[in-house]
């Protein structure tokens, strides 16, 4: 039991990718840093592990695009200081309605925060895309030049071998099973499953899909962070295709508004293939999964890549899929706050990234090693990722907003259509 009893400055609890960006960025500023992780590290169980996420400043919260912004010149600081790449530029390409409310907001977003934007016509995004993309007469393309493709599983790894340069101790198979204050010595005491304790100055909870189980344990409240399953299906490109479907073609990651909600990412892990996407799930505990694609989300897909793709991509049928989990806010908004109760502010608790957090990671580590260290995060306004605003009489429905969240639905009960 090598380091149990021990006293650290910072103890951060789930090595996913926030996890373990916050354990980086604590250990960089100096902190004595322990990160747990309950299962192996790099495991496929929650949200951080696969081959692709996008990276995009497009979006309809103006308060998102400006953190996107600083994230990716922090991805490329981190990426120069391990000596790889796990961050690969390219255009963002949103699509949808040209009355679509969210689609607008995301123009306006993008001005708010000084982002360069095109808003083109079909004509206009068939001469930007070499014609591979085929949109409906009353539909608009949105396009920006922050976009790009992260690869998540090299990013979690560099980040937990960045940490441990900086002297934080990495610990897996180490499930957390209380957090309690010790009213002798005001330390935060971490149990694991197999009985050892560690002690700490201050605490970050970064457990994925385990949050809201971990947050009402601990503290006895009930955030409405709601794990669900969703799939990943990747399609291939048609003979002779392949080529224009990627970076070095100008191909960019994209994002369908309106119903469905479609996304994807150029061909690039899976030479041949191209990722296509329904944001979208079923609603479950975090241990409790089918790990498989339900039949209706390929009839989703099938329809929406015919419409846009038409024959360049053999839209019949997915030739891989891959399970992933959402942990899902009812406003698609983070919790990135002090835990209070008896913590007050030792414990922050960052969750609740909704499907669109991972992006985000090398900021909300920079912005939760900041409140453990100083008690305030620069430069950043949190007001929207507040635990209180699921408390009271807001009936859990969080932050109001002008416009229907993408993907919105019941995520209680959900079939992925």
């Amino acid at each position: 039991m090598e380091n149990s009893g021990q006293l650290f400055d910072v103890i951060v609890i789930g090595a996913g990718v926030m996890g373990s960006s916050t354990a980086y960025q604590t250990a960089k500023r100096g902190l004595k840093t322990l990160l747990l992780e309950q299962f192996d590290f790099l495991h496929h169980r929650g949200s951080s592990h696969g081959e692709s996420r996008t990276i995009r400043a497009t979006y309809p919260e103006y308060y998102y695009s400006s953190m996107v912004v600083e994230s990716s010149r922090l991805w490329e600081e981190v990426e120069a200081e391990i000596g790889y790449r796990v961050y690969f530029k390219t255009k963002q390409f949103d699509m949808g309605p040209s009355d679509d409310k969210a689609l607008l907001a995301v123009v306006d977003s993008c001005r708010k925060n000084s982002i360069p934007v095109r808003v083109l016509n079909r004509d206009e995004v068939s001469e930007e895309f070499a014609g591979i993309f085929n949109l409906p007469e009353d539909w608009i393309g949105v396009v920006t030049n922050q976009g790009g493709v992260l690869k998540p599983t090299k990013a979690v790894a560099m980040f937990q071998t960045l940490a441990m340069r900086n002297g934080a101790v990495l610990k897996d198979n180490a499930e957390v099973v209380n957090i309690e204050k010790d009213p002798e010595t005001n330390h935060i005491l971490v149990s694991t499953a197999t009985g050892e304790f560690y002690r700490g100055s201050k605490c970050v909870i970064t457990a994925g899909p385990w949050t809201r189980e971990l947050i009402q344990k601990v503290r006895g409240l009930v955030l409405p962070i709601q794990p669900v399953e969703t799939t990943v299906q990747y399609w291939k490109i048609s003979q002779g295709q392949e080529s224009n479907f990627t970076i070095e073609k100008g191909f960019p990651s994209f994002a369908s508004y309106g119903a469905p909600y479609v996304y994807g990412t150029p061909s690039l892990e899976f030479p041949g293939l191209i990722k296509i996407a329904l944001h979208s799930g079923r609603a479950c505990e975090a241990g409790e999964r089918t790990w498989a694609a339900p039949a209706a989300l390929r009839e989703v897909l099938e329809e929406w890549i015919k419409g846009r793709f038409g024959n360049l991509v053999e839209g019949d049928k997915p030739v891989l899929s891959q399970s992933c989990m959402y942990s899902m806010t009812p406003d698609g908004d983070f919790v990135i706050d002090f835990l209070g109760g008896e913590f007050g502010e030792d414990a922050v608790v960052c969750g609740g990234f909704s499907g669109h957090g991972f992006k985000m990671a090398p900021v909300v580590g920079r912005i939760a090693a900041e409140l453990v260290a100083s008690g305030k995060a620069e430069g950043v306004d949190l007001t929207h990722f507040t635990v209180g605003r699921f408390v009271g009489d807001n009936n859990y429905k969080g932050n109001v907003k002008d416009f229907d969240e993408q993907g919105d639905q019941d995520w209680t009960d959900i079939d992925q259509r």
